[in-house]
């Protein structure tokens, strides 16, 4: 009896340790439990698993004649596939599909595939004619993100901010993605998105912009290290028009070393210049673009107009310049003015968190994907940072970024103070910082209250 008393106290220890490590570490629970599990089941239900979800295919001429020599039926063939090889989120198959199948055949059955192997998600992604990558998530990794450890990116302005839900991290990059839009109700994520991109730049030798028409109040806890920032829309219209100045310089520079004689290396941006004369990038982060655009009279509707006009201008030829844009808002539509949907589409990056409205998520996402806009308008409130991203390519994915306070990123930005590029053109407009408050006298000692006798 004590024993068998004992052997349950153990037990129970273990399913409680193995409860507590899911929920701590659930890394470490899935190498230990999660990942053998899952394999086993993989591999001792392929066959009937793919069968069940029309993904196989009848058997050939000669396994069939092989079948009826024995007295058997041949079975259907499902595709080829590799061991399952662990990640840090789940595992990974390469299949080979037969004649007649296409990817679309497999991620039509993905659901089925998450449901019969006991996964959280099923990702299939094509890697070369006739093969597939099936990538398996063991556990929801967008519960709880952390940033990304030793990440080793391909070069400058190169980025990890969200986690993807395949286990991914969405990079980005700014000399594949010029341009992108960021939209995101209150307290859904979108400003601790917006610190990760800005803290991540801030360790690189780049020049940040900010132009925040409400009062500075969102980018001013970064000033140390922007070179500019635009607080009211008057401001902001002269950030811009030195922003063309620089680009206009820029291109004059490209220009000219191209014809430095015939030996000179072409080049139509910045990126091709030699290292001693290249310009440094410009990001220019635009914070609530409504405020900026709006208009209670015909002459704000000319001046937003005509700042419509040069971010236009920026994001069209800002590229090969080395000046990149992020534009950020609540709701972004046809309201702010003639060129709103023209700029959107020099946009190219989208990313969309949980908005108000369903015309904000299609203005978005509808035109990349009809199915993200979907998926964008059903982001519980309950679960801030968590987004879809995409992209041209129509491509599109669920991403969570790591929570980062507003006082950690004020901290980075003060400590890469140092990184502030020297722009003359931008030098009028670089944020005044407070100054050091000078420690006061200690307070002179309250006088001790004097007694007053009682009267009667």
């Amino acid at each position: 009896m004590t024993d068998a008393v004992w052997t349950l106290v153990l037990v129970l220890l273990t399913v409680a340790a193995l409860v507590v490590l899911r929920r701590r570490t659930p890394v470490l629970f899935w190498w230990l439990v999660g990942y053998p599990v899952v394999a086993l089941r993989v591999l001792t239900t392929y066959r009937a698993t793919m069968d069940a979800c029309g993904l196989t295919v009848p058997a050939s001429a000669v396994r069939r004649a092989t079948a009826r020599m024995i007295g058997r039926e041949a079975a259907p063939v499902p595709p080829w596939r590799s061991l399952p090889r662990p990640t840090g989120s789940g595992l990974v198959m390469r299949l080979r599909m037969a004649a007649g199948q296409a990817p679309e055949d497999f991620t039509a059955s993905a659901d089925r595939l998450r449901h019969a192997w006991g996964a959280h998600a099923v990702h299939i992604r094509p890697t070369k004619p006739g093969r597939l990558e099936l990538r398996l998530i063991g556990w929801d990794v967008l519960s709880d993100v952390r940033p990304a450890r030793r990440w080793r990116g391909s070069g400058p302005l190169t980025l990890p901010l969200a986690l993807r839900e395949d286990g991914h991290w969405h990079v980005r990059d700014f000399r594949t993605v010029p341009h992108e839009l960021i939209l995101g109700a209150t307290q859904s994520g979108k400003s601790v998105y917006l610190r990760n991109l800005l803290c991540g730049l801030a360790r690189q030798p780049v020049a940040l912009v900010g132009i925040d028409c409400k009062w500075g109040v969102e980018l001013a806890p970064f000033a140390p290290r922007l070179s500019a920032l635009a607080d009211t829309s008057d401001r902001a219209n002269d950030v811009l028009d030195a922003l063309l100045e620089e680009m206009e310089a820029r291109f004059r520079l490209i220009g000219l070393t191209g014809a430095a004689g015939p030996d000179a290396v072409l080049t139509s941006d910045v990126w091709g210049l030699p290292d001693e004369v290249r310009p440094v990038p410009v990001v220019v982060v635009v914070d609530e673009v409504a405020e900026l655009f709006l208009a209670a009279s015909r002459d704000d509707e000319k001046r937003r107009d005509a700042m419509v006009t040069k971010l236009i201008r920026l994001a069209q030829l800002g590229r090969a310049a080395g000046i990149y844009l992020e534009v950020c808002g609540q709701r972004f539509g046809s309201e702010l003015g003639k060129g709103a949907t023209m700029l959107r589409a020099q946009l190219t990056g989208r990313v969309c968190h949980r908005v108000n409205d369903e015309t904000s998520a299609n203005m978005a996402l509808a035109d990349i994907a009809p199915e993200a806009a979907l998926a964008a308008t059903s982001i519980p409130a309950e679960r801030p940072g968590v987004a879809v991203v995409g992209d041209s390519s129509g491509g599109w994915s669920r991403v969570r970024s790591p929570h980062l306070t507003l006082d950690e990123a004020a901290a980075i930005c003060r400590d890469t103070s140092a990184l502030v590029p020297d722009l003359p053109r931008l030098a009028a407009f670089r944020p005044a910082l407070a100054a050091t408050p000078v420690e006061s006298a200690p307070a002179a000692a309250p006088a001790a209250p004097t007694t007053r006798p009682v009267t009667e």
